[in-house]
């Protein structure tokens, strides 16, 4: 990412040590090294997102491909993008459906009891 060699990081180093004294030294590298966590996990977040709507871009390319020719003689990997799509709405629906039995269940207990 950034072209810094050792001894560059030695003069920084000798730098800082100058500057900020050996009683503040540790708690700004501390600091820098909290700000360079924090910029690494949002481009983490960042990139996680990004390949996630891409891959969404391509089921849904994948769907219409399929909806074209009214899901007869798909090939393998279009097959597969609407398998995965199926599954993703059940797992969707499937909690829903649980609650809502739970609630039904729990009418008719209370109804029950009364």
């Amino acid at each position: 990412m950034f072209d810094i060699g050792f001894w560059e990081l030695l003069l920084i180093a000798i730098i800082g040590l100058i500057v900020l004294g050996p009683e503040r030294l540790p708690v700004a590298i501390r600091t820098v090294r909290g700000w360079i966590g924090n910029v690494r996990r949002f481009s983490d977040s960042v990139k996680n997102e990004l390949n996630e709507e891409l891959r969404i871009q391509e089921l849904h390319a994948n769907l219409k491909k399929a909806e074209q020719v009214n899901m007869e003689n798909l090939s393998p990997e279009v097959a597969e993008s609407v398998k995965s799509l199926k599954e993703a709405a059940e797992q969707v629906t499937k909690p829903y459906m649980k609650t809502t039995e739970t609630t039904t269940a729990n009418t008719i207990e209370n109804k029950e009891n009364n």
